[in-house]
Parts: C-alpha cells; structure tokens; sequence
C-alpha cells in the first residue's frame, strides 16, 4: 500500500533540503512549488488569470512571471495572498491528484507530497490540503534567526522583506505542534541527514505517527 507524506516547513527552514535527501533514501516526492512552476509557463491559462488579477506588472518582459513583483503584492497583503490562493490552489490541487493516483497505481511505497503551506491550506479548507488524506506530515523547523539569515543569503532580499514572508505564514512553532514528525534543521548538515534517515526508516516499514525521531 501506497503511504502518503506531507512534508512542510517555512521559508529558510530547509524544506528543500530534507525533500532532496527523502527522494535519495527512495521516496517519490511530488514537489507543489514545481508543479506551480509548469502551471504558470509562459502562455499558459494560470499566467492570463495572474495577470488580469495582478496587472500586466507581473509579467516580464519575456512573458513569464514575475515572481519578485508578484511577491511583493502578495506578501504585503492577506487578501491578495487569498485571491492568488483562489487562482493557483485548484488546478494544483488537480495535478497532485493526478500524480498520487498514477504513484498508487504502480504501487510506490512512500510518496511525500512537498507542499510548503500545507497547514496553512488544512486551516483554509483549500482543495490542495484539506482534499488530501495523509498517512503522516513532517515540518522542517528552524528558528526564525536562521530563516531570515538564509534568504539573504539565498535571494539576497533585505532582513525587513525576510521577516515578512515568514509572519506571511502561519508560524513554525505552530506547525511544529500539528506535524507527526519534526526535522529540526537549526544543526549541521550531518543533523538534519541523521534525522531523515531516521524518519525514512519509520515512514518506510511501520505505520505512520510513531515517536518522532
């Protein structure tokens, strides 16, 4: 039987990093962020709707999306979130679908479903969360210091910007308290690495929910 994971966490925690290794181990992830990515190609149905919800502002000028000017619509204001939210969630929600029923079908053992506002989306009631039935869920947890520190580093944005894509989700802390497993990725490479194969050993032989690592 086909398990299902959702793996989630907060800008700068790692994420990335922990769905890499999960996928190493032997897991079939199915990256939202990615599938967001393929929805909104140049020309495509997602990019028009973006567009005329948004302002021709949003579209570069090679016809693709502007994620930094769309980012700082969206992370200023809960209601443009809640109307970009309306345009992506459910064509996305469609296609991890698509892709889970496809991974049962040839029977693979452990699917995580990378998806970074999955509790967000649960709280919502948003097709791409809340439709979805999960046999366990992960969050990637770091504290906020070091999430503000990695996405200057990684985007090179300002430490104000940081800090409000992160309050832009629910908070760590808060989905630490309703995830089956925490990975605390505030240590070393070595750390986190020793946590996923920890994890991986529980997701891959026994059920779900079991002592976090």
């Amino acid at each position: 039987m086909t398990r299902i994971v959702g793996l989630s966490g907060g800008i700068g925690s790692g994420k990335s990093t922990v769905s890499r290794q999960l996928a190493a181990l032997g897991a079939t992830v199915i990256d939202a962020d990615a599938i967001v990515h393929e929805l909104q190609a140049p020309g495509s149905p997602m990019l028009t709707e973006i567009a005329a919800a948004f302002g021709p502002g949003v579209i570069d000028a090679e016809g693709r999306l502007d994620r930094a000017a769309l980012g700082a619509i969206v992370f200023r204001d809960a209601a443009a979130r809640a109307r970009l939210g309306a345009i992506v969630h459910p064509p996305v929600a469609a296609e991890i679908a698509r892709r889970v029923d496809r991974a049962r079908r040839q029977r693979v053992a452990v699917v995580v479903l990378d998806i970074p506002l999955l509790f967000e989306g649960r709280q919502a009631g948003t097709r791409t969360a809340a439709a979805l039935q999960f046999d366990a869920t992960v969050v990637v947890w770091a504290p906020e210091p070091v999430q503000i520190e990695r996405q200057i580093t990684r985007d090179g944005c300002s430490r104000e910007e940081a800090l409000r894509r992160i309050r832009a989700q629910l908070p760590l802390h808060e989905k630490k308290a309703l995830a089956d497993f925490v990975i605390d990725n505030a240590g070393t490479p070595e750390e986190t690495e020793r946590q996923v194969r920890a994890l991986w050993k529980t997701l891959s032989r026994g059920p779900a929910r079991a002592e976090a690592p």
